[in-house]
């Protein structure tokens, strides 16, 4: 796969209107607003030349709900009243069980991080690829990630060169999983699918680039290293999306608000 192919489009898409619900300035158009979310898809396109490495590793793998093409069975997401994991590193949930539902588990966990605001901050970032990563793609990783991040790309985003943004302005970027598939599994590999839901952007007064959301589903390619689940591949795709409610948008005040005082979770099948 290159790396100008198709297969790592993700929260690219923003919604035309004729202005910033925070009563900012005007937004600068569809362009402009590629610009600033391409930020969260960027990781893609910076691993997309080394995704699905491991589907000619010739693991005998088995698929989820049948043959090719079969609908997955309503099983697939489940919930099973089992934890997770008992364990975190680097602030990431760790120590996935060995079996399909541990790769769910670590899939959906993976697709949090890895579509979050943490992944901007530099030291942060360095935790993310050690823990998330089989080890001999994380050297490769944190070089592209910091050629990417440069000060002028963080700046036109509102952050500063360590990726923090400005105390009445949060940078936000939360994903929140809907459900997982198995496509593929075997006792060293999987692939996992996470349809997931998020909201994006900057709650603040004169933002042009105020928080939206959008629907994707990340594809991951997981390998069983160091007695827990690794991430050696991933892309995303746009989708499946519901047709947009007709919800009052929040002022910034109130998403920023929103965006301190709640938290995340530690998902499970």
């Amino acid at each position: 796969m290159s790396l100008g192919d198709d297969t790592g489009q993700t929260r690219t898409r923003m919604p035309e209107r004729g202005g910033d619900p925070y009563g900012g300035a005007r937004r600068g158009g569809r362009s402009s607003s590629r610009s600033m979310v391409t930020v969260v898809g960027v990781v893609v396109l910076l691993i997309a030349a080394i995704a699905f490495a491991n589907r000619g590793s010739g693991d005998s793998a088995t698929e989820e709900g049948g043959a090719a093409g079969a609908s997955p069975t309503s099983a697939a997401t489940a919930p099973s009243g089992e934890k997770p994991v008992d364990a975190k590193a680097a602030g990431i949930p760790s120590g996935f069980a060995h079996d399909r539902q541990g790769a769910e588990s670590a899939a959906a966990n993976y697709a949090v991080v890895l579509v979050s605001a943490d992944i901007l901050k530099t030291a942060r970032r360095t935790e993310i690829v050690r823990q998330v990563f089989v080890s001999d793609k994380q050297a490769s990783l944190e070089e592209r990630f910091d050629k990417a991040y440069t000060k002028e790309f963080l700046s036109n985003l509102g952050l500063d060169e360590n990726g923090n943004a400005a105390a009445n302005s949060p940078y936000v970027s939360r994903t929140m999983p809907i459900g997982t598939k198995v496509t593929s599994y075997s006792d060293t590999t999987a692939a996992v699918e996470v349809w997931c839901t998020g909201v994006f952007g900057t709650a603040g007064e004169k933002t042009t680039n105020p928080v939206t959301s959008d629907w994707f589903t990340m594809s991951l390619q997981l390998h069983w290293a160091d007695d827990d689940w690794k991430v050696d591949s991933f892309s995303q795709k746009d989708g499946p999306a519901p047709v947009p409610g007709d919800d009052k948008a929040s002022n910034a005040e109130e998403m920023a608000k929103a965006v301190q005082e709640y938290g995340g979770f530690t998902y499970a099948r």
